[in-house]
């Protein structure tokens, strides 16, 4: 459940401004923030983007300890700080058997491509648009079982592998994808090595979904798209056992768990 915590300044006038932070610092969290406009907003010493009307966000990685420092400074020079300690959480270990040898262990021929594909979505990552598209929050992408969760480590065919970035719901191939939040469309790939058919979509401020082993791509870089609308189809293509969605959302290189983001499972 989200918790709204409001921390107040209190000036020395005796006025007071209000800083809100909404959502729990944990690991793989996102905490939203709003200050008044013009605020400048500093997290262990870089600064944040801060949209026209004060809004920021917050993120957490999946091994995040230590504390993250805030320091605010309003438009008519006084100053804010504020530490958030991430809560600790644990990680469910997956074992995956029967993958082709090659997909665990990538042929020399294919590590070029590997490579290649890394850095497309990795200046994919880099966008920091100016805009809020995630403030009105985020819908399930499809309906299915959940058959994997975010930040698991995995065992392919015995060999432990990164951990896992993703919330992965199965369905049929041919199942539609819709936009959980809106925004604009930065990357497409009919069919990346591990990852297959692939979409970028870029909700604002470094906040990125990627959607991962769709059958069909219906979108185009560039595209603007509205919350609910259908940008692919559910397959199998990458490195996939069975038809599913892989959804995954980063602010930057922070890499956060798409199900804190949601309400509640669809029936």
């Amino acid at each position: 459940m989200t918790r709204v915590v409001t921390l107040l300044l209190f000036l020395a006038t005796g006025a007071a401004a209000e800083i809100d932070l909404i959502g729990e610092p944990l690991q793989g969290g996102l905490v939203r923030g709003h200050a008044p406009p013009g605020t400048t907003v500093m997290a262990d010493g870089d600064e944040l983007m801060v949209s026209a009307d004060g809004q920021f966000l917050v993120g957490f990685g999946r091994d995040a300890e230590g504390p993250v420092q805030l320091e605010a400074t309003l438009p008519d020079g006084r100053t804010w700080q504020q530490t958030l300690v991430p809560a600790s959480r644990e990680f469910d270990i997956q074992r995956i058997d029967g993958l082709p040898s090659e997909q665990v262990t990538p042929r020399p021929e294919v590590l070029k491509r590997i490579r290649d594909e890394a850095s497309q979505a990795r200046r994919a990552r880099q966008n920091r648009a100016d805009r809020t598209d995630w403030k009105d929050g985020f819908i399930w992408p499809a309906s299915g079982p959940i058959t994997g969760v975010y930040g698991s480590q995995r065992i392919l065919n015995g060999q432990p592998r990164a951990p896992h970035w993703g919330l992965d719901i199965a369905a049929p191939t041919g199942t539609p994808v819709q936009a959980p939040a809106a925004g604009i469309i930065t990357l497409t790939h009919p069919d990346m090595y591990f990852s297959g058919g692939t979409i970028f979509l870029d909700h604002g401020h470094g906040l990125i979904s990627a959607f991962l082993h769709l059958s069909e791509i219906l979108v185009e870089p560039g595209q603007r798209v509205a919350q609910g609308e259908m940008i692919g189809l559910i397959g199998a293509t990458g490195r996939a056992t069975g038809p599913h969605l892989d959804w995954r959302i980063s602010l930057g290189d922070i890499r956060i768990d798409p199900a804190l983001l949601l309400p509640d499972a669809p029936q």
